[in-house]
């Protein structure tokens, strides 16, 4: 008798549309509320570094150059390691240094051009400390070669 009277009620069908929207609204506007919470987690934030060498222009040849390696606030990162490898311009092999306390570490670079250029450049990547959160996605500063007079 109760299955005849449900089968007869047109009234379930009619509400359950409405109550799943109200649902999926209730859950968007739940899970946006979470996400704001975990991106406000300092532990699970990334920071950039960058590298910034100096002098940015050296001449063909032996030169020393100090890399600094910052976080996007502009502070030190300590224990990154700098690689320069060749661009534009030629490496003897590939260069790397690990940066002290003041994020900085000076390594020497002997580049050379080729026969038909007058400038080129050398790239420089970071891999950071696996503590910290830092990340290296954004290309870093390159550092370019001219032709010695």
């Amino acid at each position: 008798m109760r299955l005849a009277l449900f089968g007869r009620d047109g009234r379930a069908i009619e509400g359950l549309p409405v109550r799943l929207v109200i649902a999926l609204v209730v859950g968007v506007a739940s899970l946006s509320v979470m996400m704001n919470m975990l991106a406000g987690v300092g532990g699970l934030a990334v920071h950039e570094v960058d590298a910034r060498p100096t002098p940015a222009v050296v001449a063909e040849g032996e030169s020393s150059v100090t890399v600094r390696v910052v976080d996007d606030a502009g502070e030190p990162v300590e224990n990154a390691t700098v690689v320069l490898t060749s661009g534009s311009a030629d490496l003897d092999g590939v260069v790397t240094g690990r940066t002290g306390e003041d994020g900085r570490v000076s390594v020497s670079v002997s580049a050379s051009l080729a026969a038909n250029r007058d400038q080129g450049t050398v790239e420089v990547t970071v891999k950071p400390p696996a503590s910290g959160g830092f990340v290296d996605d954004r290309e870093n500063e390159m550092l370019l070669v001219v032709e010695d007079d």
